[in-house]
């Protein structure tokens, strides 16, 4: 007996049952015309009864549906037919459940339908409405339907200019011709109408005077309102008779009848990417699930561009504001959309969203995608992104995070398309370009894209440093000296700066930095770093690598620095002190993931504390040379907070000619000591 009754034959009437077939509750769906079953499609759980129904035919009716409730969704000017519902639910225990159309689009009162609307006449029915008409000229568009087609009829000279728009049933047909209205007079139409098509009819049968009954958003009300004023005729409208009356909106009659039947409405929450921003690069799916929508969430800048004007907005696009709101829709059974820029699966935030609400039993989530800048860009400039590369520091963080992967990213890519905020970031990129020997790429900036101050600006590295215009900004950077990015170590040590400052050599760096195991997104110390050899290898793995190098002697530090700006890596910075106490101090390192020791001056079991402090899972690569770090090497075997704790011995030998011959010349042994912390709390 949870099977719910709606009196239909309106718009509101389906979608009311399609709620209630998707979310798995029965209904009977009454409908008082052969058009108006038509019009029903196929619903599973869903039963169309057609056919008037005086009150005994009701009272019949309803005793022999069985039925938890009864939903009077019909025509808010059908007020004979809801007296004839309400009454035959007298003496019974079954809800009476008024469904009310939402008919407050404009402000429609006597007092203020002058100053508002100039070009509108409100009237309380049709009677006074075919009263002012009789005292007028020039043709009339009448939009109300064939019932009260015989109210305007009755004056041959009105009727001769009438042109009447009606559903494309026989019943709806017949009606006017019984009244004498026939031929090109009817216009036999299925709505919703819009306002392109209401102005072509205006115009195509010259009408002076368009009479609408005050239907509301789904009856096509605005549209009509907005055609007539932009055509530059009069707007007859029937007032609503049910406006102060009481009734419930759509989202309190599906929470009472979740409530009756104890079967949860699942609202429907659509995750769309609007595009560029302008309302044109929108998917047709996603502009029609916009048009729906009963609440719309996003930024303000978003929903400027949004033309429902019917759904309540809210200016929010985080998880933290946007959750409460749903939580209080909960079982309302109405359709959420919330905006994102560009495209949803593309730096966006609407990944993020997707997790968090999949899980919600209340709700049903689907992501309708957008264009994304870069797809648009890639247009307008001619230029293909299957083979460039693609970044953003579009609300990235600091420059620290993202500058070392930009920069490693243009070096090795002929094209690099680039998400950005403001002019700042174009200014930030044109220094990028000029400090790490990238003077000769090219870069083309999208300005605006698809408002009416797009255009694309063609810069040098310099130039980029003096775009001043505020606004959003894409790049797209061009780079004729692409180089190609060895996979391997293997720096020569002659191409280092080094002076009289000791250097781990080629072969020694290329075996410890294996046994780092490290992985594109490592925080790496490089400790005791010396001429920088060891961090320089590292970063120039992965852009997105960070690496700290830690030396105390200044002329080491000087040419870390030299090092640095030679193969142009921002992603290393320079600490200056002894390790560990720098460390403990030294608040702009992150905590390390690895570490390499090259020099600890006799300190290394506080270093290795102070790492374990920072992180309890770090990897560790030590190398030594000297008897007395080799002891403390030793007693690692019984630190607890070790594992796979490994020692080897490396000597290289070089070829060296004497005279006609070569003999191998021996390096020092170096032992290489790795490990991982445990990643327990001892």
């Amino acid at each position: 007996m949870n099977r719910i009754v709606i009196f239909s034959g309106t718009t509101e009437g389906r979608m009311l049952a399609q709620t209630l077939s998707e979310n798995g509750i029965h209904c009977i769906v009454s409908v008082a015309t052969e058009y108006g079953e038509i019009v029903m499609p196929e619903m599973e759980g869903v039963t169309v009864h057609k056919g008037r129904m005086d009150l005994e035919k009701m009272q019949k009716f309803i005793a022999q549906s069985e039925v938890a409730a009864v939903v009077d969704a019909t025509h808010p000017f059908a007020t004979a037919v809801s007296e004839n519902i309400r009454e035959s639910l007298k003496n019974t225990e079954i809800s009476y459940i008024r469904l009310q159309r939402e008919t407050s689009d404009i402000a429609l009162n006597k007092d203020t339908i002058q100053e508002n609307h100039s070009d509108v006449i409100l009237c309380s029915d049709a009677t006074e409405c075919a009263d002012f008409l009789n005292s007028t000229d020039g043709n009339i568009l009448l939009t109300t339907g064939s019932k009260d087609l015989a109210t305007y009829s009755q004056n041959e000279a009105l009727k001769d200019r009438l042109f009447v728009r009606v559903l494309p049933g026989l019943e709806s047909i017949s009606l006017c011709e019984q009244n004498g209205v026939c031929g090109k007079q009817i216009i036999a139409m299925q709505g919703p109408f819009s306002l392109e098509m209401n102005r072509a009819l205006i115009r195509q049968f010259h009408i002076r005077y368009l009479v609408t009954k005050e239907s509301g958003r789904t009856g096509g009300f605005l549209e009509k309102i907005k055609a007539a004023e932009a055509e530059g005729i009069t707007a007859c409208v029937i007032g609503n008779p049910e406006k102060q009356n009481s009734g419930d909106s759509f989202a309190q009659v599906c929470r009472k009848i979740s409530e009756i039947t104890g079967k949860t409405i699942k609202n429907q929450i659509f995750l769309i990417g609007t595009g560029m921003g302008n309302e044109q690069t929108l998917t047709m799916e996603a502009a029609e699930k916009i048009r729906e929508a009963d609440y719309i969430f996003g930024a303000e800048r978003l929903l400027r561009i949004i033309k429902n004007e019917q759904a309540v907005r809210y200016p929010y696009y985080l998880a933290v504001d946007i959750i409460p709101e749903l939580d209080r829709l909960s079982g309302c059974g109405v359709k959420v959309v919330i905006l994102f820029s560009g495209d949803t699966g593309f730096y966006s935030g609407c990944g993020k969203l997707y997790e968090t609400l999949k899980g919600r039993s209340d709700s049903s989530v689907r992501i309708y995608p957008g264009i994304s800048s870069v797809s648009y860009f890639a247009a307008l400039t001619g230029y293909s992104y299957q083979d460039a590369a693609v970044l953003s520091i579009h609300g990235h963080g600091a420059e620290t995070e993202w500058i070392g992967n930009l920069t490693e990213t243009i070096r090795f890519s002929a094209k690099t398309f680039l998400l950005m905020s403001g002019k700042e970031d174009v200014q930030k990129l044109g220094r990028l370009l000029q400090n790490y020997h990238l003077q000769n790429c090219k870069v083309l900036a999208g300005f605006q894209l698809s408002y009416p101050q797009e255009k694309v600006l063609a810069l040098t590295p310099e130039a980029c440093e003096h775009v001043e215009e505020t606004g959003l900004y894409i790049c797209l950077i061009l780079n004729p000296d692409a180089e190609k990015k060895a996979v391997t170590c293997g720096i020569q040590d002659e191409q280092f700066l080094r002076d009289k400052v000791p250097m781990t050599k080629e072969e020694i760096r290329a075996l410890s930095i294996c046994k780092l195991h490290l992985q594109k997104d490592s925080v790496c110390y490089d400790i005791g770093s010396g001429t920088g050899s060891i961090a320089i290898e590292i970063a120039k793995r992965s852009g997105q690598i960070q690496v700290y190098a830690i030396e105390k002697k200044p002329l080491a530090l000087e040419l870390i620095q030299k090092n640095i700006e030679k193969f142009a890596l921002p992603n290393i910075q320079v600490i200056a002190g002894e390790a560990p106490d720098c460390l403990k101090t030294e608040e702009r390192s992150e905590h390390p993931t690895h570490a390499f020791i090259g020099g600890s001056s006799g300190r290394l079991k506080e270093i290795l504390d102070v790492l374990y402090e920072k992180n309890h899972a770090t990897r560790i690569v030590i190398n030594c040379i000297s008897l007395e770090t080799i002891r403390e090497l030793t007693l690692l075997e019984t630190d607890s907070r070790i594992t796979d704790l490994e020692i080897i011995q490396v000597q290289v030998s070089r070829a060296k000619t004497v005279g006609g011959y070569h003999l191998m010349q021996g390096e020092n042994p170096i032992y290489i000591c790795s490990f991982d912390f445990t990643g327990d709390v001892c």
